[in-house]
């Protein structure tokens, strides 16, 4: 299925499908669900990765042998100041000049802080990242951090690993009308129908990584969730009917036929 390719911070992705690489049974799972998803970008928590020597790092090693955009992400942050700081950590080590800001107002619920999203999205922007900010599903705060220069904008669907599932897709739908940017949905996916929803609504990607870790088997997951997203890209750039209260037939009687 040939589609249009997604490019964010002037890398053109073959995969609209980004994977994380935590929570896996075990490094060999890991691997071949990594595989099967076919994702060129993965993302981790920096505060897992030796920094000090991340070319022997267990995590990334498991990764050798593959062509990947790393999105470190600021997980764990609970202000603008610690992002920015694990950020630049994270460039220092040679990691990536991407990184995703997320920075946790509850650890309940794991909810985004938008003040400090934006707050820590804007100070690395200036200092030359190629930020993705993880957010709520607010469209007021998604187009602000796309107006401040986030290169895509990743609203979750719901709160993280909870496999909710889209809770707002009149929300989604604002965002991605207003989109000056790649919008990635972040969180909350539950299953492949979750991917084809959200890719229906028009968003840009998708990003999970419980969904698929702890599914019952891991690697026919990030399979499920690859094709998913491809199916549900291709349902939205067709354009579905629209919806009536009446039906119509397929085959129109005539009106000789009627008669």
């Amino acid at each position: 299925m040939k589609q249009k390719q997604l490019v964010i911070g002037g890398v053109a992705l073959s995969s609209r499908f980004f994977i994380g690489t935590g929570r896996y049974p075990n490094p060999f799972v890991q691997r071949e669900a990594i595989k099967a998803a076919g994702s060129d970008v993965l993302t981790f928590a920096i505060r897992r990765i030796q920094l000090d020597e991340p070319d022997d790092d267990a995590i990334l090693q498991h990764l050798e042998g593959g062509s990947f955009q790393y999105l470190p992400n600021t997980s764990g942050a609970t202000n603008a100041e610690e992002a920015i700081r694990i950020a630049r950590l994270a460039r220092a080590a040679g990691l990536s000049d991407w990184i995703k800001v997320e920075i946790s107002a509850s650890t309940r619920t794991l909810l985004p802080d938008p003040i400090e999203t934006l707050k820590a999205t804007e100070a690395l922007v200036k200092e030359g990242f190629t930020v993705l900010p993880y957010t709520s599903d607010d469209p007021v705060t998604c187009k602000r951090l796309a107006e401040i220069g986030a290169a895509a904008v990743m609203p979750g669907a719901s709160p993280i690993g909870t496999g909710l599932g889209i809770l707002n897709p009149y929300h989604l739908g604002i965002i991605v009308e207003e989109a000056t940017v790649p919008i990635i949905v972040d969180a909350g996916i539950g299953s492949a129908s979750d991917v084809v929803y959200a890719m229906e609504l028009g968003v840009d990607g998708i990003l999970a990584n419980t969904a698929v870790a702890k599914a019952k088997d891991p690697v026919k997951m990030a399979r499920a969730f690859a094709a998913a997203v491809e199916v549900g890209r291709l349902s939205y750039e067709a354009g579905r009917i629209a919806k009536k209260r009446y039906a119509t037939a397929s085959s129109p009687i005539g009106e000789a036929e009627r008669l």
